[in-house]
This record gives structure tokens, C-alpha cells and sequence, in this order.
């Protein structure tokens, strides 16, 4: 202990020394060292606490932790408990409980970080924090907040049909016109029942949660895939008749041209008025989209952008005013018309859609044995 006078060798005088005149260095710790070098010079405590403007107790306190560790006992040392280690145990069962789901008897539909903790504490006897719930789910790109679908096609002819639209949308035949061809169908007319309440400085948009139904329209459109345009008419009804006169509307641009068409397997697109429109034009070609797979139709992503930038935002005082909303829609579009880049392959994608069997086969096997899952996760990662 340092209860007299300080000696300091050249070489920790020099240390001490770097140490108040560093830039990198908390004004604090400096102040600490100028305490040691003061009293190295022969200055009385009660002086030195003066010039340094701390209690004579915490000159003391700043020698004693010098002397016993050097330049380190000057820096700041946490007071905070050490931190006790989840039990590797404890991990492995949080994480086999988020890929299982919540237990029946919780009522939960999925996990949340506090539920999560909760069920821990009470099953396990261990506290853990929901933070350190979420940072575990984090690490492990675990998501039991989020969900999304998913739909495996049955259709028996699925790889021939992936492989010829596909083939289509890499290496369309030259000369040859694809157009993506769909309805959106019931578009509803929805007004607010309060005006709405326009965007501010510091304020979003506002309207009213509940609505009036002035009626609705069905969206016919065809998106050219080599130049990003679409044709579209809005109809009130959707049936064989409505569909044989969009597409000839469709097609009249293109004539002279092979035309392939994608489309899905809907009945208004092979009645008999229709099959014998294409009997009288062979230059057009339909090609169905396999079943429960008109996410390989590229006017579905333009349904998804018109829905999101135009439709489900509007307000709407009747069905004729949003049919106008559409056509201008249309008509901006068309200004400046961007294709949509394919770049998934037909081998791709069927590879996925072999991958995505063989995980639902492993689930329902898995689902057989109670247990399994939480079992095997615990096996393979504790």
C-alpha cells in the first residue's frame, strides 16, 4: 500500500506520463495518473486531492489500486455481476420448441419471445430473458413471428409444362410474341366512410377502418413478356364469352406473329367457342400452367404490383370510377414499361420442388413418431 511518498522507476514515470497527455485516453483515467505522478514528486495528499479536485479517501484509493496493478488498476472496472451461461440444454430445448411449435395445451398458434421465456421458466425451472430468446432465434434465422405459403403441385405433367414455359420466357422462339394472360377477378369498389385524411409533416396517411362496397369488376390483362407492356379490360362478368373477346383484343396487335399464350387451366379458357377460335388460328398457342402453379404466370407479379400501388389504397365512390383508376394505371404503366427478368431455370426449379417433397415426406414421418423432432434436434446440436 502507498500511504507515503511514490517512487516511480523512468520507465513507469514515462508510462504515466503517455498516459495523461493521450488523446485516446478518458479525461478520468488521466486525471488518475496525474494523482500517482503528483505524489511521485513529493506533494502532500491533501494537495494533491485539491489540484485534483477528488475527496483525500479517493487519492488513497487510486495509489493502492496503482500499486497493486500498475497503469491497468487506473482504468474503469465493471461493477456488474458476471454473466451466468444458458445451459447448453437449455438452448437446444428452446430451439427444438420454436421448430416443433408451442404444445397443445398452450392454445398458442406460434412462438413469441415472452411466451417463449415464460414456458422455460415454468417448464425448465430456468429464467432466461425474451431478448436473449430472440438473439438465440436471430443467430439461427429462426422466424416463428413471420409465415408464409407454399402450395406442391400434383399436376402429373408438371415438369413437362415447368419446362415449356419456362423455355419460353429464357429463349422465346424468334419472332414469336408471349403473352402472360390472366384475370383478376371480384376487384371491389370499397369507399371509407370518412374522407381521408391526407399525409403531413410528422403524420402518415389516415382513413377509417370501415368501408362501403359499391361493387366490383374483374380485371382481364395480358403482359407482353419481351417488352413489359400490358392490355387490360375491365369487365363486369367472367365467363367463356368475356374471355374469347379480351383475347382476340389481345392478340389483334400481333398479327402476322406465332403467338404463345400462358395461362392457367381455368374452364372459361377451354370452351368450346374458344377451342374453335384456335382451330381458325393456329399462329396461337395456349400453354397451361401446371395446377396450383400460376406463380410461374408473370402477369400474377403484375397483379401483385397494381394491387399494392394503385388498388388497395384507393378509395373508390363506384365501380366506374375505379375502372378509371385501373385504365390510367394501365395507360402510366405503359409509358415506361420494364419486363420482368426470369432467371430461374426449369432443372432449378424442379430441383426445389423435389427438395421441398422430401421435407414434407420427413415432416409427416416425423409427425408419426411423438417426440421425434425435438428429440433429434437435441440429439444433433447440444
Amino acid at each position: 500500500m502507498l500511504t507515503g511518498s511514490v517512487e516511480l522507476s523512468t520507465g513507469e514515470e514515462a508510462e504515466l506520463r503517455a498516459v495523461t497527455n493521450s488523446r485516446d485516453v478518458p479525461a478520468r483515467v488521466a486525471t488518475r495518473a496525474r494523482i500517482v505522478l503528483w505524489c511521485a514528486e513529493g506533494r502532500r495528499k491533501k494537495e494533491v486531492a485539491v489540484l485534483a479536485g477528488v475527496s483525500r479517501p479517493t487519492v488513497d484509493l487510486w495509489l493502492q489500486r496503482y500499486a497493486a496493478d500498475g497503469i491497468a488498476g487506473l482504468l474503469d472496472q465493471s461493477h456488474a455481476a458476471p454473466r451466468e451461461q444458458v445451459p447448453a440444454r437449455i438452448r437446444g430445448r428452446i430451439l427444438a420448441l420454436t421448430l416443433a411449435g408451442p404444445p397443445g395445451e398452450t392454445g398458442l398458434s406460434h412462438w413469441s419471445s415472452r411466451e417463449m421465456a415464460a414456458y422455460i421458466k415454468r417448464t425448465e425451472g430456468v429464467a432466461v430473458s425474451h431478448n436473449y430468446v430472440a438473439i438465440l432465434w436471430r443467430d439461427n434465422g429462426l422466424r416463428p413471428h413471420r409465415q408464409g405459403t407454399f402450395k406442391v403441385s400434383k399436376d402429373p405433367e408438371f415438369a413437362d409444362k415447368v419446362a415449356g414455359i419456362v423455355g419460353l420466357y429464357l429463349e422465346p422462339p424468334g419472332g414469336a410474341v408471349v403473352l402472360c394472360v390472366d384475370e383478376k377477378t371480384q376487384v371491389q369498389a370499397l369507399d371509407r366512410t370518412q374522407p381521408v385524411l391526407p399525409i403531413a409533416f410528422s403524420a402518415t396517411e389516415k382513413r377509417t377502418h370501415d368501408y362501403v362496397r359499391h361493387g366490383t369488376t374483374n380485371l382481364f390483362a395480358a403482359l407482353n413478356v419481351d417488352t413489359g407492356e400490358v392490355y387490360g379490360e375491365c369487365k363486369p362478368t367472367r365467363n367463356g364469352a368475356d374471355f374469347l373477346a379480351f383475347l382476340k383484343q389481345a392478340v389483334k396487335p400481333h398479327q402476322g406473329k406465332d403467338i404463345h399464350v400462358v395461362l392457367d387451366n381455368l374452364s372459361t379458357h377451354t370452351t368450346p367457342e374458344v377451342q374453335a377460335w384456335l382451330e381458325k388460328n393456329p399462329r396461337v398457342k395456349f400453354h397451361f400452367t401446371p395446377k396450383g402453379s400460376s406463380w410461374i404466370n408473370q402477369i400474377e407479379n403484375w397483379f401483385s404490383i397494381i394491387t399494392r400501388q394503385s388498388i388497395r389504397r384507393g378509395t373508390f365512390s363506384s365501380v366506374k370510377v375505379l375502372i378509371s383508376r385501373i385504365r390510367d394505371y394501365i395507360q402510366h404503366w405503359n409509358t415506361d414499361p420494364k419486363p420482368f427478368t426470369w432467371t430461374a431455370t426449369a432443372d432449378e426449379i424442379l430441383a426445389k420442388v423435389r427438395l421441398v417433397q422430401a421435407n414434407i415426406k420427413k415432416l409427416v414421418d416425423n409427425n408419426a413418431k411423438p417426440g421425434c423432432t425435438e428429440e433429434l434436434f437435441l440429439d444433433s446440436n447440444v
